[in-house]
């Protein structure tokens, strides 16, 4: 089935306009709370968002400068996500909001004139522009996660959550990769109850190893923003097993997480 890249834009703006809805009326106190990622305010939430949508545009039109400017930093240690936030916090606010608001909507522009199969370059392996889209809304809902974990804003999950867990799930050989370990031959099959009851499926029907529970949950899981035994993600099969403790829908190295019981049961 063709990807729409029109319908994959609107979800990435959809989510934008929620993540903005977060921060639009934050005051200064606000915009410089803690957010659960170690050492991260909620204005470095957005300056990550900012930055790596600025990195997307360029993938996307210069792959050249992207490989020198940033993919090969990255790939030397030289660039990491801690040393981009500590760049951008002398900037306020409404200056940050600004930056995101003209940077999203460049990633809007630049990828709607693109074919959705075709290839570009990321921290990691090339993805399609179609993929590269998925991933801002990823990387936008998780945090947005964040953000609402921070000001102690229950969301409601919405089908956007099906390009997450999407991202989630195609990210499996790289999550296994990313912690030193062979990426296993045996399907997954995956079952997911979305936020309106209506099964999500991927994988074999058949497959040995199974992965079931809700989208929140499992979205929550992939994005590291909640602890395993904080959801109801049950899985079935020792690879399957496996990948629940190591998964992850970003690219990188292997992220922290969340600690049991961090937040207590999820809403």
């Amino acid at each position: 089935m063709p990807v729409d890249m029109g319908e994959l834009l609107a979800d990435l703006a959809a989510e934008t306009a929620a993540i903005r809805e977060l921060v639009a009326g934050l005051d200064r106190r606000d915009w410089r709370a803690a957010t659960p990622a170690a050492g991260w305010t909620i204005a470095d939430q957005i300056s990550h968002l900012a930055f790596f949508d600025d990195a997307a545009v360029m993938s996307a039109t210069d792959a050249g400068r992207f490989a020198a400017e940033l993919g090969t930093p990255a790939e030397t240690g030289q660039l990491s996500t801690d040393e981009i936030a500590s760049r951008y916090r002398a900037l306020t606010g409404p200056e940050l909001l600004a930056w995101f608001d003209e940077s999203r909507q460049l990633v809007i522009d630049v990828f709607s004139r693109i074919d959705a199969l075709r290839r570009v370059p990321w921290f990691g392996p090339p993805m399609s522009a179609a993929s590269a889209v998925t991933a801002r809304i990823m990387e936008t809902w998780a945090h947005g996660q964040d953000i609402a974990d921070a000001l102690g804003i229950a969301r409601s999950p919405t089908r956007r959550l099906r390009h997450v867990a999407h991202i989630g799930i195609s990210a499996l050989p790289f999550s296994f990769v990313v912690n030193g370990l062979a990426v296993p031959e045996e399907p997954i099959r995956v079952e997911l109850g979305s936020p309106d009851s209506e099964p999500w499926t991927w994988g074999p029907a058949t497959a040995g190893n199974r992965v079931t529970g809700p989208a929140l949950d499992f979205c929550l899981l992939v994005t590291q923003r909640r602890h395993r035994s904080d959801t109801a993600v049950k899985a079935e099969g020792q690879v399957a097993d496996q990948w629940l403790d190591i998964a992850q829908a970003f690219a990188g190295p292997p992220g922290p997480g969340r600690q049991p019981e961090q937040y207590g049961q999820h809403t």
